[in-house]
């Protein structure tokens, strides 16, 4: 791609050289996320600061370039791949946590900031920031922010919006907004802060956020457990909700995934069966011991095998490492894997995950089913021989198409962690349905009316 030299002749003027980012090596890295296309952008720009991309978009919008943010370009759906070209606005130098204030409940952070490095910090004030997506050792918070994430807390603890209660919006014009604050209550005005959050860049970009966090428990543990086949640890689910129990997560998981994780870490890494559940609580210590040996017996007389109890954090991030163990361990099996973040309601699990063995013989594509079973987010994976064969990819999306129309009719959603970007927005206008189409791209038009921001994604033609 020839860099248009007029453009870049003005963003040197504009911000310098240290904050470009003109070889292939730079816009080749800045041309993909973690999902399979990628396209070049003219340049990177390095924003240092809010004033940066102020000047940045106000620029941009007068001359109708294209700009894509990024933070960590660690997606699964191609949501910062710059489509159109033009800028791609690398937000991984906004990296700094301005404020942890346990006294007013908040932590102020800039988009780069790594998920798990303000866990960390907020943690070691003994406090907590629950949303911890799988990735969080390489997520940014700005990514969480434009794709709403989760994790597997989510149960309990909700999702990122959840936390959000202020954020500092840089407009495509150029215009600086903030809406919410410091307070944990705030009706003044439209809930402004849910439109960004999960907006996928194609709103504002985000340049600062208030999170709310939240006081540590200062006990957790955990219980993983092997059933003889998923839908025995299924069914434990609802009968764990149902005893009155409130877990922070409940993961299950499936035998394709489970025998991959034993390819990779060893046979002995799971004792044998087809279904694997994992259940963490946190509270007072003595409430956490007592809850703990309920739900042993619970799992016992659901049909559960081994019985894996961690105590303390060490033993229960041990636990947690194996679980986030789970995408590279199907990574390994040398196919593709597509990520597909669906979500079903809670009582049809059993239902999802037979419907996958079913659809995995009429298409001989194999498919991994995992994930975050208190909230029916189960990511059900695509295993695909060969991707890159045209033919493979027809037949890949052709059952795509089978299971997001099972989802849908099934009151579930196409996506519940990951966003839609480029990969889901063949299913968007199924899954939104006409008028909420219409009105999305009623309010894109009406902050973007250039289309500026993120082009090419779910709500261009």
């Amino acid at each position: 791609m020839k860099l248009q030299e007029s453009l870049l002749g003005d963003l040197n003027a504009m911000f310098g050289e240290c904050k470009l980012g003109v070889s292939h090596d730079v816009r080749e890295e800045h041309s993909k996320d973690k999902w399979y296309a990628s396209h070049m952008p003219e340049v990177v720009v390095f924003a240092e600061n809010t004033d940066d991309v102020s000047r940045l978009l106000a620029y941009a919008h007068k001359r109708r370039i294209p700009v894509t943010a990024r933070g960590a370009g660690i997606g699964y759906v191609g949501g910062c791949v710059p489509v159109k070209g033009g800028i791609s606005l690398s937000l991984s130098r906004m990296n700094s946590i301005l404020d942890i204030n346990p006294r007013d409940g908040v932590a102020v952070t800039q988009p780069g900031v790594i998920t798990g490095n303000l866990q960390k910090a907020v943690r070691a004030l003994g406090w907590d920031y629950p949303p911890d997506p799988a990735s969080l050792k390489e997520c940014s918070i700005g990514g969480n922010i434009a794709t709403n994430a989760g994790g597997p807390r989510c149960l309990k603890y909700g999702v990122t919006r959840n936390y959000v209660i202020g954020l500092e919006v840089v407009l495509p014009d150029g215009r600086v907004m903030r809406c919410g604050g410091r307070t944990h209550k705030n009706k003044t005005g439209f809930d402004l802060i849910s439109l960004f959050v999960g907006s996928e860049g194609m709103l504002g970009v985000v340049t600062e956020i208030t999170l709310r966090i939240i006081p540590k428990p200062p006990a957790r543990g955990m219980l993983a457990a092997v059933f003889p086949d998923f839908a025995m640890a299924a069914q434990t689910v609802h009968k764990v909700l149902q005893a009155g129990h409130l877990p922070s997560a409940l993961e299950i998981t499936d035998a394709f995934t489970l025998d991959a994780s034993r390819k990779k870490h060893g046979a002995d890494v799971f004792p044998p069966g087809d279904g694997h559940l994992i259940v963490e609580i946190d509270g007072r210590p003595a409430a956490v011991r007592a809850e703990l040996e309920e739900l042993r017996q619970l799992l016992v007389d659901s049909g559960a095998g081994e019985i894996r109890v961690a105590l303390n954090d060490q033993e229960c991030e041990a636990i947690w490492e194996m679980r986030r163990g789970f995408s590279y361990a199907l990574r390994d099996t040398g196919l593709t894997k597509l990520n597909e973040d669906v979500v079903v309601p809670r009582g049809k699990l059993v239902e999802l995950v037979e419907f996958a063995r079913m659809l995995q013989e009429e298409t001989g594509i194999a498919i991994a089913c995992f994930g975050h079973a208190g909230d029916g987010n189960i990511h059900t994976n695509l295993m695909v021989e060969d991707y890159g064969n045209p033919e493979v990819r027809k037949r890949a999306d052709a059952a795509l198409d089978i299971l997001f129309a099972w989802v849908l009719k099934n009151g579930g959603a196409i996506t519940g962690e990951h966003g839609i970007g480029l990969a889901k927005k063949p299913w968007i206008k199924e899954a939104l349905g006409e008028v909420s189409f219409a009105v999305h791209r009623s309010l894109k038009s009406a902050l973007d009316p250039y289309h500026i921001l993120n082009p090419g994604k779910f709500l261009d033609d």
